[in-house]
């Protein structure tokens, strides 16, 4: 059973978004990881990079595919998650806890595109 977590935003090609104040942490969800299998390294972008909501950032790669990172906000990165360079694995352990990148936001409208835990379950479902 795939955990998705209340008080996210989640977007359809399954990254999320955890918002406190003006400052998005953005991840994979629990559902990508599962269906990516054991992750063996994380591309991220450098602090002080623009993201683009719908446009790449990064990737996650694991022993049986590499998957593009899609911004699901725009603004600047301010902080990656740089524990992930040694451990990427620690996603496959709580996708939620190990965000990747943490993202200033430069339009909080971006979140008006994005489902809700409930509609995201749905989402899942299909």
């Amino acid at each position: 059973m795939t955990k998705v977590k209340e008080g996210l935003y989640y977007s359809e090609s399954h990254e999320y978004v955890r918002v406190e104040g003006n400052v998005g942490f953005v991840g994979i969800t629990d559902y990508a990881q599962n269906a990516l299998g054991t992750v063996v390294y994380v591309d991220m972008p450098d602090v002080d990079d623009e993201v683009v909501a719908g446009e790449e950032f990064g990737a996650v790669e694991s022993t049986k595919a590499a998957s593009d990172l899609i911004s699901p906000v725009s603004g600047t990165v301010i902080e990656v998650n740089e524990v992930l360079d040694d451990q990427p694995e620690l996603i496959n352990e709580d996708a939620f806890e190990n965000w990747i990148i943490k993202v200033e936001l430069s339009d909080k409208s971006d979140l008006d595109n994005l489902m809700d835990a409930a509609a995201y379950s749905k989402f899942c479902e299909k």
